[in-house]
């Protein structure tokens, strides 16, 4: 399993927990607004950390880290990765698992083997767009569709959330999810920020009034809806 990072404390990436956040290499996706694009396309060129070097580190910040977060790239894709969780949640850890919900099998297993305590899974658009914004041709939506379904009607923890780019979602996009994912528990809407490290430069984040919009769309069918990354 290619480990591209660690960053070693965030009070960001998992809520409520002091965490530190694992970077895990290789994508099935290509989004163009993707803010980690040396872990999608220049894998092979990216510093690896044996998982030793991460358990040890673990081990030493027991009592201190509350949380690991698990983050890429996409994770599920990895043949690896229940092992590695394993040998985290033996040290006491929460797990975040960020995804794509391709993978919806994995993510019903980690569940099931108590692996994870929670999922982060991104939407990228709604269903219609989903192709362009994940940059291939087939994004495979009926397991995205799967996922989504498992989490909406399962125990897991979990968040939704979108990256929202000013030249590729609109308010259409977020009235089709608001009925999609209906009753999901909390859905965040994150600000685009344009980087070196994004695939396609030349984006643009929204003002605060148009998140404000898509917010308050989406507060009509689900419980908890939050903007993420800019000053309200």
């Amino acid at each position: 399993m290619k480990i591209c990072g660690l960053n070693r404390t965030t009070l960001l990436d998992y809520p409520g927990r002091v965490a530190c956040t694992i970077f895990i290499g290789g994508c099935n996706y290509r989004c163009p607004f993707c803010q980690n694009g040396g872990l999608v396309t220049d894998v092979q060129n990216q510093p690896g950390m044996p998982e030793e070097e991460i358990l040890s580190f673990l081990k030493k910040r027991q009592g201190i880290l509350e949380g690991v977060c698990i983050t890429g790239g996409e994770p599920s894709l990895q043949p690896e990765l229940p092992g590695f969780l394993k040998q985290i949640r033996e040290l006491g850890y929460d797990i975040k698992l960020d995804t794509n919900g391709t993978r919806p099998e994995v993510i019903k297993s980690l569940a099931r083997e108590n692996l994870v305590t929670k999922i982060a899974m991104d939407i990228k658009a709604s269903p219609d767009h989903y192709a362009s914004l994940a940059g291939v041709p087939d994004p495979w939506m009926t397991q995205i569709l799967e996922t989504a379904d498992f989490l909406l009607r399962g125990d897991l923890d979990y968040e939704f959330r979108t990256t929202v780019v000013k030249e590729l979602h609109s308010e259409e996009d977020f009235a089709v999810i608001a009925e999609w994912l209906a009753g999901a528990k909390a859905y965040y809407l994150q600000e685009y920020r344009d980087s070196e490290m994004v695939l396609v430069p030349g984006y643009h984040g929204c003002s605060l009034e148009t998140m404000e919009k898509y917010r308050d769309i989406l507060r009509k069918t689900i419980h908890t809806v939050e903007i993420r990354g800019i000053d309200e």
